[in-house]
């Protein structure tokens, strides 16, 4: 591995590669009844595919049923952002996004919905510019209960 002595590039590499969910969340996980869905949606992101080296970008909707623990909101995005600042394929992406949230605070289910334009559909091959990949992760009561997954993808969709 190269060692840059530039400060925003160890900056990155550090963000990505170095630093880990439990860095991110530190103090933020909060005891707290609520048996309400959360959801966090149009988080953006900006990673590089591992396949091509070019970026892809778009939008994460992030949900999860507490139990008897929530997370910080801005440390949702965080979750996303040490996981997107990696050298990524979406579909890896939005699995790690998913289990995190259930690492962190052990909650009833999550669901995670990732869309992405890849600049390697839109500049290399196919030269798709309208193309988007959507991929999703459920986890819990989000895989296993339809309403609650419905609930969910109701709700990452309105604006």
């Amino acid at each position: 591995m190269i060692l840059h002595t530039c400060d925003s590039r160890q900056y990155i590499r550090r963000k990505g590669y170095e630093q880990s969910v439990l860095d991110v969340v530190s103090d933020a996980i909060f005891d707290e009844e609520c048996d309400n869905m959360v959801v966090i949606k149009g988080i953006d992101i900006y990673s590089l595919c591992e396949h091509h080296l070019v970026p892809f970008f778009g939008k994460v909707s992030v949900g999860y049923l507490p139990n008897k623990k929530v997370i910080g909101l801005s440390k949702v995005a965080r979750i996303v952002e040490v996981f997107s600042r990696r050298l990524q394929v979406q579909e890896r992406l939005t699995r790690q996004i998913a289990e995190a949230i259930e690492e962190a605070v052990h909650p009833h289910g999550v669901g995670v919905i990732v869309e992405c334009v890849h600049m390697c559909m839109v500049m290399r091959g196919a030269q798709k510019v309208n193309s988007r990949t959507t991929t999703a992760a459920m986890l819990g009561a989000f895989r296993e209960d339809v309403k609650t997954r419905e609930e969910f993808l109701m709700l990452s969709k309105t604006n």
